[in-house]
C-alpha cells in the first residue's frame, strides 16, 4: 500500500473516533517494510500538530470536507506536516502527497490537494502572522485542554507540560532485577554501541539516547529488560509488597506493572491481574511469558466483583485507573483529537466507582495504590478527596519522595522533555474498622 495513502486512512479513522494504537498494527503490515518508520513518523507527527494544522487548512480551504472525505483531510494534514515539520524537500512532499490521491480512489481531489499545499508555501508568512496570537495554533492543543492545564497549574508548569506533549517520547527500559543489574546492563549497551544513561528516580530505569527496535536490545528475548516509562516504574516500590502477600493489579494491561511487581517481590503468594478487554490481556500474557513470570489473569470488569473475585482479601492493590491519559499525550497524540472535556467528568465517576468497589476486596491494614497517567486534578486529587470523605476506614499513607510535586492527597509528576511521563500516585491504607484512631500515617 502507498505509504502516504495509508497515513491518510489512519488519520481519517482517528478523525472518526478510532485510536492510533489500534490502527497502527493494522496498517504497518500493509506498507513496505522499509516504509514502516515513515508511516509511524507521519501519523504521529500529523496528529501531534493537528490542532495547528487544522487551523491552517481552514484558512486554505473555502469550505470544510465532509466526514466521508476525511481521507483527503488526513492527506492534506500529513502534507502540511511534511512541509512544516520535516526535512522532506518541499517538492517531494507535494509530489508524493498528490500522487497518493489516486491510491485513495478520489481523482477529483488531485487538484485540491496540489493547490492547498502550494498555496501554503506561497502564503506561509502571511498565515503565520495571522495565526500567531491563536494559542491553539502556537501550542497545538485543543482550547479545552489549554484551559484545563492553565486553570490547574501555574503558567510555568502548564507551559512545560505543553512543550513536553509536543515532543517525541523517549524510550526508557526497566531492567529485570531477577536477571541482571542496571550497571551490568548499561555495560552491555555500551558494548553494543547503544548510548544510554541511568534514570534519575527509578532504580531499575535506563534512558536510551534514541528509540530503537526492541529486537536489537541485548538479551531482550531472554527477559533482561522491558520497555516502561520511568514514572510507571515507580508503582511497584510504592506498593511496599512483602513475601507471602496476595496482590491485585486492577486494569492491568499491557502488563508492565504486573511484571514489575513480580520482579520486585518474587515470593508473593499470588498476583491476580484483571483486564476488561480480551485483546489487551494477550499483551499481558506475552510480557509474562517473555520474562518467565506467572500471574492469574482474569478478563473481567474490575468493578463487577462477582465476576472475578473469590472473596479472599488482598494485601496490596494497584489501581491503575482508566483516565484521560493527558500525561502521555506525546506517546498517544491522537488524544488531542479524541478526548473531550465531557470525558473527564465520566472518567472521574468511573475512577471513584472503581475505588469504592475494589476497597471492599482489601484487607484491614492493606494498601491500595491509586495511579493515573493524567495531569488533571479532576481525575487525581479530587477523586481521592471524595473517596476519603465517604470512606471512614481509608487513610492517606504519605508518599515521601524526591520526584514530582506533593499535592493534598498524593504526588503529581509532569511529562519532561527526554524524561518521565506525566503520572499521579496516591497511596491509601485500610484502617482496622474497630479502631477509633483513623489518623493518616
Amino acid at each position: 500500500m502507498n505509504t502516504r495513502a495509508a497515513v491518510a486512512e489512519v488519520i481519517a479513522q482517528v478523525l472518526r473516533g478510532k485510536s492510533l494504537s489500534a490502527l497502527l498494527p493494522e496498517y504497518a503490515p500493509k506498507v513496505a517494510e522499509k516504509d514502516v518508520a515513515l508511516l509511524k513518523e507521519l501519523c504521529f507527527g500529523t496528529l501531534r500538530w493537528y490542532p495547528a494544522i487544522e487551523l491552517l487548512l481552514k484558512e486554505l480551504m473555502q469550505k470544510p470536507l465532509r466526514e466521508k472525505e476525511f481521507e483527503i483531510q488526513g492527506l492534506l494534514a500529513s502534507g502540511l506536516y511534511q512541509l512544516i515539520y520535516t526535512r522532506i524537500a518541499d517538492h517531494a512532499a507535494i509530489n508524493e502527497t498528490v500522487a497518493a490521491v489516486a491510491k485513495l480512489n478520489r481523482p477529483w481531489a488531485k487538484g485540491l490537494v496540489n493547490a492547498v499545499l502550494r498555496n501554503y508555501l506561497r502564503q506561509r508568512e502571511e498565515l503565520e502572522k495571522k495565526l500567531s496570537k491563536n494559542p491553539i495554533y502556537t501550542r497545538a492543543h485543543p482550547q479545552w485542554l489549554l484551559d484545563s492545564l492553565f486553570n490547574s497549574w501555574d503558567s510555568k508548569i502548564a507551559l512545560a507540560i505543553i512543550a513536553a506533549n509536543n515532543q517525541r517520547a523517549p524510550m526508557i527500559l526497566r531492567i529485570n532485577q531477577q536477571r541482571v543489574s542496571r550497571e551490568s546492563y548499561l555495560e552491555q549497551l555500551k558494548v553494543a554501541d547503544i548510548p544510554a544513561t541511568a534514570t534519575q528516580f527509578s532504580t531499575e530505569g535506563i534512558l536510551l539516547a534514541a528509540p530503537m527496535d526492541v529486537t536489537e536490545l541485548p538479551d531482550f528475548d531472554k527477559g533482561f529488560v522491558s520497555v516502561q516509562d520511568e514514572a510507571a516504574q515507580l508503582a511497584a516500590a510504592l506498593l511496599m509488597t512483602e513475601k507471602g502477600q496476595l496482590v491485585l493489579d486492577a486494569c492491568c494491561a499491557p502488563g508492565g506493572k504486573t511484571c514489575h511487581i513480580l520482579e520486585t517481590q518474587p515470593d508473593l503468594s499470588r498476583v491476580v491481574a484483571v483486564e476488561l478487554e480480551s485483546r489487551r490481556i494477550q499483551r499481558v500474557e506475552e510480557n509474562l511469558t517473555r520474562l518467565g513470570l506467572e500471574a492469574e489473569l482474569k478478563i473481567a470488569d474490575a468493578c463487577e466483583l462477582d465476576s472475578w473475585w473469590d472473596e479472599k482479601p488482598f494485601d496490596r492493590i494497584l489501581l491503575d485507573a482508566p483516565c484521560s491519559a493527558t500525561g502521555v499525550i506525546r506517546r498517544h497524540p491522537d488524544i488531542k483529537l479524541l478526548r473531550k472535556p465531557t470525558d473527564i467528568v465520566k472518567l472521574a465517576e468511573l475512577q471513584l466507582q472503581l475505588l469504592r468497589n475494589l476497597w471492599q476486596t482489601l484487607k484491614d491494614g492493606g494498601i491500595l495504590l491509586y495511579a493515573t497517567c493524567s495531569v488533571l486534578p479532576d481525575e487525581n486529587d479530587q477523586v481521592i478527596e471524595k473517596f476519603l470523605a465517604e470512606t471512614p476506614d481509608a487513610a492517606l499513607s504519605e508518599i515521601d519522595a524526591g520526584w514530582g510535586i506533593k499535592t493534598d492527597y498524593g504526588r503529581q509528576m509532569f511529562p519532561v522533555v527526554n524524561g518521565n511521563d506525566g503520572f499521579y500516585y496516591s497511596r491509601l491504607r485500610k484502617t482496622c474498622q474497630n479502631k477509633a484512631d483513623n489518623n493518616p500515617e
